[in-house]
This record gives C-alpha cells, structure tokens and sequence, in this order.
C-alpha cells in the first residue's frame, strides 16, 4: 500500500511487519480460523462418513456379491454405529468445549452440516441397506423411509438455526438421540411393517413440537455413560460373546422406550403447566 507524505507529497511503502511474514495467520481472515470446538466438530463429520464407509463394505456389498460372512457383516453393522455414537460424543463435547473456550464464527454452520451427515445421512443410508439385505423387507418402501429419515434431519437442522427456544430445552428430538433411537429400531430385527412404522414415528419426533432437555451437567455425563455402555454392547454382539445378542437386544430396546417415554413426560409436564396457569388465572378473577 502507498502512502502520501502530506509535508512532501511523496509516495513511501511502509515496511512489512516481520512477525506477519513469519505467521501468516494474522493475514487469514477470523472466520477461516479453526478452533479446538470446530476440530470436534470435523471429527463429527468424520465418524460420519466412516459409518457410510463400512455400512457399504461390509454389509451392502457382501450382500450383492453374495458372500455368506454373516460374522463380517455383524462386525461392520457394529462399527458402522459405534461410529455414530462417536460422532455423538464429538457432538457432545464441542458444545462444551465452545461454551468454556471459543467458537469461530463458522462453528454453527459447521455442525449443521457434521450432524446432517453423522445423523442424518448415515442413519438414512442405514436403512436404505436395511431395506436391501433384510430377507421380508421391501426396497423401494425403505428407500422411501430412508427419505423421511434424511428430510426429517435437514429439516430440524434448518429449525434449529432459525428458531428461538428458551434455554435448556430442545424442540424436536435432537438429531444425535434419532439417529442412535432408528438404528436401534433396525438392529432389533422387528418384522418389515412395525420396523417402518416405529422408523417413521421417530422421524416425526424429529420434527415435532415435543420438547427434549438438553444433555447439560448431569445429563451430559448420563448421556455419555450410556454412549459408552451401548459401544460395550455392540462390541459384545459383534464379537459373539455369550450373551451379545440379548444384550443388544436389551440396549436397542432401552433406547427405543428413552424415545418415547420422554415426550410422554413433556407432554404431562406441559398439561400441569396449563392448569396452574388457569387455576392461578382463576385465583386472581376471584375477589
């Protein structure tokens, strides 16, 4: 840049500063500088992408080329969703680790677009295969709910980002909980129709008006305990260990009834709520 000399108009470029050569990153812009919580974040979308990876691998294409591996396909489903409930974790703690540090200003559009693909495309593409490999399922309905899935996600996702809610509480089932709650649904091995039903309900929830609480304090570190016992219980079934089967069974089963029960107690909390007001608004008509 050339600067004017107002005394004797004359032009001089000012020296560089030495330290901005050596880093460049005074020169890069605020926005295009990551922090520890957008590290998480990536980490998200990357467990993300390895669970479509292995979902394909293992199961989908051992299925076309008609492998007889069970175990193999036992072992990828497993892994496939550990690395959901990973994506999970990374999910957990880069809201965290944003609050007590620092986010950059992209942070928010950076998880946006990690949870559309660790739960929202990798759960959907989960039961796309599903639907492929399963002996009384039927292709083209599941790739329809795999649909119903994915839209469900980009729909709460966009929501999210627009919408205002008090402190402490989620509008709709938070994406990371449907996920993990429709690949139980599939794991447990339910016939075709009830399968699809409960697939659909969940991405309903996703988008409805039902209050969820945030994982904060003690919540956060239950959450985190029950992410870790549900890779326990994966890693047992995809190991055969005596047990495994019903001990997945009884994991998938829990997290199923967690989805539903938790709308049935915002629901009763929202009902009392109501009356209070109109018993108080009643108290103060009353002379």
């Amino acid at each position: 840049m050339t600067v004017i000399d107002p005394d004797t108009k004359a032009g001089w470029v000012p020296e560089a500063d030495e330290e901005s050569d050596t880093d460049g990153t005074e020169d890069m812009p605020l926005s295009m500088r990551l922090s520890i919580a957008d590290t998480l974040t990536l980490g998200n979308a990357t467990c993300g992408f390895m669970a479509v990876y292995f979902t394909t691998t293992g199961i989908l294409i051992p299925h076309l080329t008609g492998s007889d591996e069970t175990g193999m396909a036992r072992h990828s489903a497993a892994t496939a969703v550990i690395l959901m409930l990973m994506a999970a974790i990374f999910d957990l703690f880069d809201g965290l680790v944003a609050r007590k540090l620092r986010s950059s200003p992209m942070g928010a559009e950076l998880d946006n677009l990690s949870d559309l693909i660790s739960f929202g495309l990798a759960p959907a593409y989960f039961v796309l295969v599903y639907g492929m490999v399963a002996d009384d399922a039927h292709q083209r309905v599941s790739a329809l709910a795999a649909i119903v899935v994915l839209l469900a996600v980009v729909l709460r996702l966009a929501r999210f980002s627009c919408v205002t809610l008090k402190d402490g509480m989620f509008q709709g089932m938070p994406s990371p909980f449907g996920a993990l709650t429709v690949v139980s649904i599939v794991l447990l091995e339910l016939p075709f129709i009830p399968t699809l039903l409960a697939i659909v309900g969940v991405a309903w929830l996703m988008v409805s008006r039902v209050e969820y609480p945030k994982p904060q304090g003690i919540l956060a570190v239950a959450m985190l305990g029950w992410i870790v016992a549900a890779m326990g219980l994966l890693a047992a079934w995809a190991f055969d260990a005596p047990g495994g089967q019903l001990l997945l069974q009884t994991g998938c089963v829990l997290q199923v009834v967690l989805g539903a029960v938790i709308p049935l107690f915002a629901t009763a909390r929202r009902v009392n709520t109501f009356r209070d007001n109109r018993r108080e608004a009643r108290a103060a008509q009353l002379p």
